[in-house]
């Protein structure tokens, strides 16, 4: 028998109005027929955490796994509403904004006791000091993305906390870094890697391995393993390990994104517009 938590509803707040990556950016996402700019999709996957850590708290920080898919906008200012219902050995996740099934996901803490993967299971990568465009080259499977490391304080957990309007005082209270923050890593090294007209994030999984500390640095290491054009839309997957002080893997991820969606070729045939390819 299936049993539903509470519902947890968040504000949405556009944490990337500055952002490079201009469908978050009200006149760019109109142009691609949405109402406005995206709420990004790891600060969705933010709110569906919530759920998680109410149910099983640091455990799941330290041990559980997470996968979220992205179907619908969740816009700015708007009450996104995340629903669990706990099934089998974890939660069922949904999203909804409005009338909107926004997002879809499940949480749960795995059973089969697999230890993290050593630190070198991925390749490592800098930034390159002149992003290339994306395309199908610089994107292909087998290159690894590469980051400038990131250490989180006080303030930047405090600050990030507030943005997605998070209520679990575990963070605050234990001084731990959100997962969200740890998913949030992936994006960067997409970004740091390459040049990108508007993206779109589709869909993630995590698995953590330990809570990740403020203070600690955090880097990835990944390896990107399909890069393929669905529906019009070029999409690319890669993998990913999340490290901490360059001494253990604290999370898995496998992240997926539009890198190209079909949009923009639609766009700058209409509007004579240059885009990124």
């Amino acid at each position: 028998m299936s049993a539903a938590m509470a519902a947890y509803e968040v504000n949405a707040f556009n944490t990337a109005t500055a952002s490079e990556n201009k469908i978050h950016d009200d006149a760019m996402a109109r142009r691609f027929g949405f109402r406005g700019g995206l709420v990004p999709g790891v600060e969705v996957f933010a709110y569906m955490a919530h759920m998680p850590v109410a149910r099983w708290g640091r455990r799941w920080l330290e041990s559980g796994q997470a996968e979220c898919r992205f179907l619908k906008p969740v816009y700015d200012g708007a009450v996104a509403r995340v629903t669990a219902t706990e099934d089998g050995d974890g939660l069922e996740l949904s999203v909804m904004s409005g009338q909107d099934r926004c997002a879809t996901g499940r949480a749960f803490i795995p059973a089969d006791g697999r230890p993290a993967p050593a630190i070198d299971a991925l390749p490592a990568a800098i930034p390159p000091a002149e992003r290339p465009a994306a395309t199908e080259e610089s994107l292909k499977p087998g290159r690894a993305l590469g980051m400038t490391p990131v250490t989180i304080d006080h303030a930047m957990l405090g600050s990030y906390l507030d943005d997605i309007r998070e209520t679990e005082p575990i963070y605050r209270a234990e001084g731990l870094v959100h997962p969200g923050q740890i998913l949030r890593l992936a994006n960067l090294a997409l970004v740091q890697t390459v040049v990108l007209g508007p993206w779109i994030h589709l869909g993630s999984k995590l698995r953590n391995h330990a809570a990740v500390h403020v203070g600690e640095q955090l880097t990835l290491r990944s390896k990107i393993t399909s890069n393929t054009v669905s529906k019009g839309h070029a999409i690319v997957e890669f993998d990913a390990i999340v490290v901490a002080d360059g001494a253990r893997s604290v999370a898995e991820i496998t992240h997926v994104a539009i890198w190209r969606p079909r949009q923009v070729a639609e766009i700058a045939h209409t509007h004579g517009l240059v885009e990124s390819p």
